[in-house]
């Protein structure tokens, strides 16, 4: 569980935050720069005297201008790095469109900015839409509903192409200080801290802004979201990452173990908007300092690490994430959550049972009244009670949604589990378990997920199973589950896997099929439109299913990176070593009834890549235990032998293609 926040540092974040807005809502005459700080008692003097802007009534923002007279324009903002290294600075497009009567009043508004490398190879959204210009090379359409259902309330939507992509120079590094600094160079320049340029190399200032970001994305855009708060610019108010990446180490790599071959190559060159001959050397260098032959945590993972800087986030967060995500996995919200948590940052949650999806494709409505609060709060200063609420709404099943007071849940506690040996085919969860010593061996079959979980009464070579009893009572899993291992291992390293598998017959999201979201023949829409942009998406809705089993969450390790992610140690094959495999984060209510079950297998191919196969691992059972994050009092009960599971036989067409383990966040 997370501890505690620091209640006066979240006061102060806040507070800060809110006095910002007070002085930035100002009105200035068109041209004038941002007004300097000032204390707290003669800003709060000068916002009971300053006239309410026509776009708020009461404490919320309401469409007032015109979405299709809105100023639409490009900019080009410099960063400070030559990422190319063409001896001249980078510079980042923005495509910009901000209500133009708010302009000519004087009236500054914030910014609501995606920072994405997506926007003219690859499409954003469930609709995968692109960017698209005017024969002058104005931006006539920016993808998703954004700029359609902000800007007439009184914000500026900002689309930046990141360093490397679509119109903008430089190079793309894949997470690391070129991506990272090219949008944080547009923070600043909506600040006045950067320059930025006309398509014909006119200097243009941004002093119709409030200097207020907020950042928003979907995957790799709300990943750039996490690294730009990371670096505490000023400016940027708020983020809003959605199955977002926190540590590129650990989308590429889990504990050690490869997810695929020459990953920041792949996706390097996936987003690439310059010719091969420009990033050459910076592709050349993603390869040779990520450290593929080791799969060691090292410095240049460290740059691409965003956690470790928690602790100069300025931005209050507002995290989406699908907990069925095997994409961006969830220890990249929940380890990200934890280190915010420990700073005080004030911030929201909203987790649900897809996998790598937007809320707005999951429950549309909801998901939009919340963002629209959200920025109206911390971007436009209005006091809505957004953050007295609770702070975490979560989907328990198929469309069945509550809140709760924070995440995990409050009173969820580390509950250790003994491993038994049971029958000899199946182990059990729960009760006293094995005596110290007693071992059981399996060896490596590179078994599928499905081959894993089926059927897990029956004997199956290259995996381990351990059953609890049926459940006497709803079991409340919230939190990052891990298993803590003795064993033995005939090869220097091999890959061990842990799943935490739910067995009993439910109505479960099909997440393996689209996300577990299905695009519907009808459309609504979010916002104003003009012939070149419309608001109207289509529908969705959630695909479930019923079944008799579910993996609720995985966990990998290269075992000779059991002491240390930053360097190996290889085993040696006369010496028992106590490893731990963390598993991703996941939040369930398993039934009453149910069959909570723990497999091991080693080497696995659908999600990872490795050459360490083959391998006899022997793991002493009373020195190993699942350690779970329970809430409430229910627990597993206590068992010697393990129940008679029957589930529908593994179906070899139900596995993921190899392809599968190289995705693109």
């Amino acid at each position: 569980m997370s501890p505690a926040p620091s209640p006066a540092r979240t006061r102060a974040l806040t507070a800060a935050v809110l006095t910002g807005l007070l002085v930035a809502a100002l009105p200035t005459a068109p041209g004038a720069a941002a007004p300097a700080a000032t204390t707290v008692e003669a800003t709060e003097a000068a916002a009971r005297h300053r006239p309410t802007p026509p776009h708020v009534v009461g404490d919320k923002t309401v469409p007032v201008y015109s979405y299709a007279d809105a100023i639409r324009e490009s900019v080009w903002v410099e960063t400070r790095a030559d990422s190319d290294g063409d001896g001249v600075r980078d510079r980042v497009a923005v495509d910009l469109v901000r209500p133009r009567e708010a302009a000519a009043a004087g009236v500054r508004v914030p910014v609501i900015m995606d920072a994405s490398p997506y926007y003219l190879c690859c499409g954003r959204g469930n609709e995968s839409e692109r960017k698209t210009y005017d024969a002058a090379g104005v931006i006539a359409k920016a993808p998703l509903f954004y700029d359609n259902y902000f800007v007439p309330r009184g914000y500026a939507f900002a689309a930046v192409d990141l360093a490397g992509t679509a119109r903008s120079t430089g190079c793309e590094d894949v997470g690391g200080p070129a991506e990272v600094g090219s949008a944080k160079a547009v923070v600043d320049w909506l600040n006045g801290r950067a320059r930025a340029f006309t398509a014909d190399g006119r200097p243009v200032g941004a002093a119709w802004s409030t200097g207020r970001v907020g950042m928003i994305g979907k995957s790799w855009d709300g990943s750039v979201a996490n690294g730009v708060a990371a670096t505490g610019v000023p400016g940027l108010a708020t983020i809003v990452p959605i199955s977002a990446i926190s540590s590129w180490y650990d989308y590429m790599r889990y504990q050690g173990v490869l997810r695929s071959a020459d990953y920041p190559g792949y996706l390097h060159s996936y987003v690439n908007g310059r010719t091969d001959e420009a990033c050459a050397d910076v592709l050349a260098r993603l390869r040779a300092d990520s450290a593929e032959e080791t799969g060691d945590y090292n410095g240049f993972w460290a740059q691409r690490d965003y956690r470790p800087d928690a602790g100069r986030v300025r931005a209050s967060v507002f995290v989406a994430h699908g907990v069925n995500d095997l994409n961006v996995t969830t220890s990249q919200f929940a380890r990200w959550w934890q280190e915010l948590a420990e700073q005080g940052v004030p911030r929201k949650l909203w987790l649900y049972q897809a996998g790598h999806e937007d809320p707005f494709d999951v429950r549309r409505a909801e998901w939009v009244n919340s963002l629209h609060r959200w920025f109206d709060y911390w971007l436009q200063g209005l006091r809505n009670g957004v953050m007295d609420e609770p702070r975490v709404d979560l989907e328990t099943a198929p469309g069945t949604w509550t809140t709760q007071r924070d995440w995990p849940a409050p009173g969820t506690r580390p509950v250790r589990v003994a491993l038994g040996a049971g029958d000899g085919v199946t182990g059990t969860l729960g009760g006293r378990g094995a005596r110290p010593g007693r071992a059981q061996a399996y060896v490596d079959e590179s078994l599928t997920e499905a081959e894993l979980v089926a059927e897990p009464s029956t004997a199956t070579a290259g995996r381990l199973v351990f059953l609890s009893g049926a459940l006497a009572a709803p079991v409340r899993i919230s939190g990052s589950p891990s298993v803590r291992l003795r064993v033995r291992v005939d090869r220097p390293t091999t890959e061990l896997t842990a799943r935490l598998v739910d067995y009993g017959t439910a109505e479960r999201i099909r997440y393996d099929s689209s996300e577990g979201v299905r695009t519907l023949n009808t459309e609504s829409c979010w916002g104003a439109s003009t012939a070149a942009d419309d608001a109207c998406y289509r529908d969705t809705e959630e695909i479930t299913e019923v079944s008799d089993h579910a993996v609720l969450t995985r966990g990998w390790l290269d075992a000779a990176h059991h002491r240390s992610l930053r360097f190996s140690t290889p085993l040696r094959p006369d010496r028992w070593y106590t490893v731990t495999v963390p598993l991703n984060a996941y939040d369930a209510l398993v039934p009453a009834g149910h069959v909570l079950g723990l497999v091991l297998g080693q080497s696995d191919p659908e999600f990872t890549e490795t050459d360490d196969r083959d391998a006899t691992v022997r793991v002493d059972l009373g020195r190993s235990e699942l350690i779970l994050p329970l809430a409430g009092r229910a627990g597993l009960p206590a068992v010697d032998v393990a129940p008679r599971v029957v589930t529908a036989p593994a179906d070899p067409s139900a596995a993921r293609t190899t392809r599968a383990t190289r995705q693109v966040p």
